[in-house]
C-alpha cells in the first residue's frame, strides 16, 4: 500500500512552498492533507467543535499569509502548522476565558450532561499544566510528544521524522512521559 505523497513531510513542505507562491490548488491540497490533525489539536484545547472549526479557518489564513516564512530546517511542516493552530486556539481562549457565549435559543438546545463552568476551568487548568510540563522538555522531545500524542503519529512516523530507530523513539517517548508525570505531580 502506497501512502499519499502529499501527506509525507516532504510533500507537505512542497505544498507550503507552493502556497508561499499563492498557489490556491496547493493550498487546497495542504488543507485536505492536514486539516484533520490540526482540527484535533484545536478541538482538544477548545472542547467545542464549532469554535474549533472557526479557529482552524483562522489558522489556515495565517498559514496562507506566513507560508513564505516556513523553514524546513527549523521544524517539520506539521509542527509549524500545529504551532500556528495551537497558538490561534490559545489566543481565542485568552479572548474568551470563560468560553464562547451563546444566546438563549442555543442554551435551550444544550443537553443536560454538559460540563459545568467549574469543570471547564479545571479542565483548562489541567491543559495549561500539561502544556507547561511539555514545554519543560528539550525542544526535540516536545515536538515528538506533541506529534505522537496530539497528532497521532506512529512510532514509525516519528522515527522517520527524527532520523532515529523506532526503539530509540520508544525510549525517548517513555522518558518524556516520565518527566511529564513527575512535573504534573510536583
Amino acid at each position: 500500500m502506497q501512502s499519499d505523497p502529499s501527506t509525507s513531510t516532504a510533500g507537505i513542505s512542497k505544498l507550503i512552498a507552493r502556497v508561499a507562491q499563492a498557489d490556491r490548488a496547493a493550498f487546497s491540497s495542504l488543507y485536505q492533507a492536514t486539516a484533520p490533525k490540526l482540527l484535533g489539536v484545536v478541538l482538544r484545547i477548545l472542547n467545542n467543535r464549532a469554535w474549533a472549526e472557526e479557529v482552524i479557518q483562522d489558522a489556515y489564513l495565517k498559514v496562507w499569509q506566513k507560508a513564505g516564512q516556513f523553514d524546513e530546517d527549523k521544524s517539520s511542516p506539521i509542527t509549524w502548522m500545529v504551532s500556528i493552530a495551537r497558538n490561534s486556539a490559545i489566543d481565542e481562549l485568552r479572548k474568551h476565558p470563560t468560553g464562547r457565549t451563546v444566546n438563549d435559543d442555543q442554551l435551550d438546545q444544550v443537553p443536560g450532561g454538559q460540563t459545568t463552568a467549574q469543570q471547564q476551568v479545571e479542565d483548562q487548568q489541567s491543559v495549561n499544566q500539561l502544556n507547561h510540563c511539555i514545554d519543560q522538555l528539550e525542544k526535540e522531545r516536545q515536538d515528538m510528544v506533541r506529534l505522537a500524542y496530539l497528532n497521532g503519529w506512529s512510532r514509525d512516523d516519528l522515527a522517520g521524522q527524527f532520523g532515529q530507530p523506532v526503539n530509540t523513539v520508544k525510549t525517548w517517548l517513555r522518558r518524556a512521559l516520565q518527566d511529564i508525570k513527575r512535573c504534573l505531580e510536583s
